[in-house]
């Protein structure tokens, strides 16, 4: 350390996001897959944006451009496509909680 109580060597930190997370999320109220990603997101307290294909003009074709597949729900965390499911196995629990850095409860 300095003089000054500073130390000689500066702390750098990398590869820490200090932003929020944008999450945007791609729904239908018909897609009970849907209602399971949103209630995991609501108990974790994420906040998202919620993009109803059905309501939204273009929205559908923005997820199948997107994806190559009719497929919701759908998130785009931070930009990037993923998909919280698999089709017969359901919601990615482990998988999602990773993702987005929550803690398992």
């Amino acid at each position: 350390m300095s003089r000054s109580g500073e130390s000689q060597y500066p702390l750098q930190v990398s590869n820490i996001k200090l932003e929020p997370m944008e999450l945007i999320v791609y729904t239908a109220f018909w897609c009970p897959d849907c209602r399971i990603a949103k209630r995991f997101l609501a108990e974790h307290q994420v906040p998202f944006k919620e993009i109803d294909i059905e309501r939204t003009p273009g929205a559908a074709d923005e997820v199948v451009r997107r994806t190559g597949k009719r497929a919701i729900p759908q998130f785009v965390i931070d930009g990037e496509w993923v998909q919280p499911y698999r089709p017969g196995e359901g919601f990615l629990y482990d998988e999602m909680t990773k993702r987005l850095g929550l803690k398992r409860t």
